[in-house]
């Protein structure tokens, strides 16, 4: 009966969400940038030039009980110098007040968290922009002779709930929108020659 209702949830989980539009939420956050180099490729995914990087920005679905969350990613590949996969999070650090940025190794050699750490203390430019940047997740992988970085921030994301039925698109401000350019211009120099 528990593998019966696990293998539910799970088909329900892979599902989109009652309400979801793909595209709805990129629209404006489109408009939030306005950049003129975005262009939609695909429902629920673009791109734009920046700093000579495509950055590649996509919606992702997350479902709660009787509302569902709509976040965007900003994403960046880049070429990999060093050899294997690893994972490795950035963080900030401090309980109340943010102190610092951390990283966290996921998967991976320690010597690369460390020499990730000691760059990113170096790096004052980068450190200005990510410290008041509000993200929820900043991913750095490492696969196949290439990093990925996927950074997730808590603005230009949306809310959709069903009882009472509302939608709110929670702006990227003027200031996390400067911050959020500065950091995608800045991390392909943090991993350069990694």
């Amino acid at each position: 009966m528990a593998i019966a209702l696990r293998q539910l949830w799970q088909k329900l989980s892979e599902r989109a969400p009652a309400g979801y539009r793909p595209g709805l939420t990129l629209e404006k956050v489109q408009r939030n940038l306005g950049l003129d180099s975005f262009e939609v490729v695909a429902p629920g995914l673009g791109r734009f030039d920046w700093a000579g990087q495509a950055v590649q920005v996509r919606e992702r679905c997350e479902a709660q009980l009787l509302m569902h969350l709509v976040l965007t990613e900003f994403s960046l590949t880049l070429p990999a110098t060093g050899q294997g996969n690893a994972r490795l999070e950035l963080h900030h650090s401090g309980s109340w007040r943010r102190s610092g940025l951390r990283v966290r190794l996921r998967k991976g050699e320690l010597a690369l968290q460390a020499e990730l750490q000691r760059r990113l203390q170096a790096e004052a430019a980068l450190l200005q922009a990510l410290m008041p940047l509000d993200f929820k997740r900043l991913l750095l992988e490492r696969c196949d002779g290439q990093w990925t970085l996927t950074l997730e921030h808590i603005g230009a994301s949306e809310v959709v709930n069903r009882l009472p039925a509302f939608r709110r698109y929670i702006r990227l401000s003027p200031e996390q929108h400067q911050h959020l350019l500065a950091a995608l211009q800045g991390l392909p120099a943090l991993l350069a020659g990694l």
